[in-house]
């Protein structure tokens, strides 16, 4: 149910959600936050703090981090096309196989590098279960971009859509994300 009750109040989370929508829209299409201030009858405070809080900066580098993905080649060939700096997909044999050819240790420390080297892009994009999604966040500490493609566990490979991955790459890159 979208609705949430405080106190005496009952409030509509599908209809923030609406309002926020409007203001991005808004936002993007070039109005100024004075613009959309007026024109939606809010404090132009208000759009620059939700602006604020939703920012993802533009980065310098971006990494695409994915598993387990069915059409894995297309994608990875297009994240090289839009100059993604780092990629590493995997399909759901792929991800058993990187499980299964180490001991414990040599699994740890990998994942660990693995760590490391995605903390040292500007932006990361993971695409997977929102727990693994949420999983990484907390890793990393930082902003993380999900694509979420099934709820966890995730046993077969995903289908994910190119253009979708593309114009969330591209936002990045363009800081519209």
């Amino acid at each position: 149910m979208d609705l949430v009750r405080i106190g005496d109040k009952v409030i509509s989370r599908h209809k923030i959600d609406s309002f926020l929508t409007e203001i991005l829209q808004l936002r993007s299409m070039g109005l100024s936050q004075t613009d959309v201030a007026a024109r939606l009858g809010i404090d132009r405070t208000l759009v620059s703090r939700l602006e604020n809080m939703g920012e993802l900066r533009k980065g310098k580098s971006v990494a695409v981090i994915g598993f387990p993905i069915a059409n894995r080649d297309e994608i990875y060939a297009l994240m090289q096309a839009e100059g993604v700096d780092y990629v590493m997909l995997m399909s759901e044999s792929e991800r058993w196989d990187f499980v299964r050819q180490k001991s414990g240790i040599e699994l740890f420390n990998a994942i660990m590098e693995l760590i490391a080297l995605a903390h040292s892009y500007d932006q990361v994009v993971v695409i997977g279960s929102g727990k693994r999604i949420k999983i990484i966040r907390a890793a990393l500490d930082k902003e993380v971009v999900g694509l979420e493609i099934g709820e966890s566990p995730i046993q077969e490979d995903k289908y994910v859509d190119p253009a979708e991955l593309v114009a969330v790459i591209r936002a990045i890159k363009g800081g519209n994300v």
